[in-house]
């Protein structure tokens, strides 16, 4: 059940229509940072081989084999060294992961105000941000006064004051849309690694019990 659980919180956060719309974007021949994919691709491999490492627990425990909760134990020490490996791993690049997203879209927003964005596809890139976040410009002066003087770049408004006051930068929404998504990834990791813990003691107590058992 945990497994399953883990699987399908990083199937959803794999296929959201935010992160998957903006990290899929190609500016020229340059892609667009997808280094957030790393964290999600090693919950899905977590939770996957969980649901057949329990499936072994389970069986082994029924069949008070020995040699099956070994293995499932010795399984389930190397997913924990995974995801602490992982957790690790995500703590470091937590900050550089929204600063690759934020320095690709300024690439993307400098060359939609040149001459030269009809021969890329700088505009589109942009504006698949700008739509996606509901957000407009980055985060400096020029961010400020975008949505006044390439309102054809931002989302549409009611009216200006809306425009002007409604707007947030979208360095800001991107900062928003990870750190919310590493935040639910940490919240799995955490509930995953505290499970593993009692199932590792629960399956040695076990297989303690089943040795000394008299009818062995």
């Amino acid at each position: 059940l945990a497994g399953g659980i883990i699987l399908g919180v990083a199937l959803w956060l794999r296929h959201d229509s935010q992160t998957t719309n903006i990290l899929y974007l190609q500016l020229g021949d340059k892609q667009a940072p997808n280094t957030f994919y790393v964290g999600i691709y090693i919950l899905i491999a977590v939770g996957a081989v969980m649901m057949f490492v329990g499936f072994l627990g389970c069986y082994g425990a029924i069949q008070e084999s020995q040699c099956l909760l070994g293995t499932f134990f010795t399984c389930l020490v190397i997913l924990f060294a995974c995801e602490v490996a992982a957790g690790i791993w995500g703590f470091v690049n937590k900050d550089q992961i929204a600063k690759d997203v934020k320095q690709f879209y300024d690439q993307a927003f400098q060359q939609a105000l040149m001459a030269e964005s009809e021969t890329n596809n700088g505009r589109a890139v942009v504006k698949t941000f700008h739509e996606t976040l509901d957000c407009c410009g980055p985060d400096n002066a020029i961010g400020a006064v975008t949505p006044l003087w390439r309102d054809d770049l931002c989302p549409k408004k009611d009216s200006v004051l809306k425009t002007i006051f409604e707007t947030s930068s979208c360095h800001k929404k991107i900062d928003e849309l990870f750190s919310g998504k590493l935040y639910l990834i940490g919240i799995a990791a955490i509930v995953v690694a505290v499970i593993m813990i009692f199932e590792m003691i629960l399956s040695m107590v076990l297989c303690c019990g089943i040795r000394n058992s008299s009818v062995y």
